[in-house]
């Protein structure tokens, strides 16, 4: 199974990497969509994990948070 997801893997790498030498003036954009939508998956998701109750103390082992006080707008 390994081995096949990292064929399927390398070869979503080469297509994309195709489509980046064919596509100068476009693929900046859907790159950066893609990592802005991941930035935003993630801060969704530590928002709904701090919900919890326990979320936040996973959330500050998770980090190795120390300083409580810079966390407080997250952490509430």
């Amino acid at each position: 199974a390994k081995a096949m997801r990292d064929k399927t893997h390398m070869e979503q790498v080469e297509k994309w990497a195709c489509y980046v030498r064919d596509n100068p003036n476009s693929w900046k954009k859907i790159h950066t969509e893609f990592i802005n939508a991941l930035f935003k998956k993630h801060e969704n998701f530590i928002k709904r994990l701090a919900k919890t109750k326990e979320g936040k103390q996973k959330i500050i082992k998770l980090y190795n948070i120390k300083n409580i006080n810079g966390y407080k707008k997250l952490l509430g």
